[in-house]
């Protein structure tokens, strides 16, 4: 039993690193103005992998796991996009895979997307987050743009960045799609 535990605490021990650690792909943009704690940004187009329905992400998972036409495995990247009521799911493509082309899905209710370039404006917070947290940062993000004379003309997104198995350092945003002239 004491080997059993010793052996245990070893594999914790190396795995905490690996854990809390993150080496994904991070999806490009710029950011053009800071007004307040809300990032103006532009992002070239890119490519998601969609789904709805449920079970979101081990859809999603599944389709980089290599269930996709090509039986291609994909690298996760960040961040992962989600609407407000959480029905809809997407994950960025690496730079590499937008590219080339994504696999075709297999899987149900899973479908790519290549986004137009757009203009999106995004509050970051950081810890875990929740529907209080979203919900106040939305707030925030839409009365800063209100006052500022900044036309929303998409939905909110939420978006993760990190594995749950992260701590430390969390990063989480919530962002809008604009209308934006230099």
């Amino acid at each position: 039993m004491r080997t059993f535990l010793i052996s245990m605490i070893t594999v914790w021990l190396i795995n905490i690193p690996i854990a809390m650690a993150q080496d994904t792909e991070i999806q490009a943009y710029e950011v053009i103005k800071e007004i307040d704690s809300v990032e103006i940004r532009f992002y070239p187009s890119a490519t998601l992998v969609t789904t709805s329905g449920g079970g979101n992400f081990g859809k999603l998972f599944q389709y980089i796991s290599g269930n996709n036409k090509s039986n291609q495995k994909i690298a996760m990247t960040a961040p992962v996009y989600r609407n407000e009521s959480k029905s809809e799911m997407a994950f960025v493509m690496p730079s590499s895979v937008h590219k080339k082309g994504a696999p075709a899905p297999k899987g149900e209710n899973v479908a790519v997307e290549v986004t137009p370039p757009r203009y999106v404006a995004a509050i970051r917070y950081s810890g875990y987050t929740n529907s209080s947290k979203e919900s106040l940062h939305k707030k925030r993000l839409l009365e800063t743009l209100q006052a500022n004379g900044i036309e929303v003309t998409g939905i909110v997104e939420i978006l993760g960045y990190d594995s749950p198995y992260k701590f430390y350092n969390r990063r989480n945003e919530v962002m809008v799609e604009i209308t934006y002239t230099n």
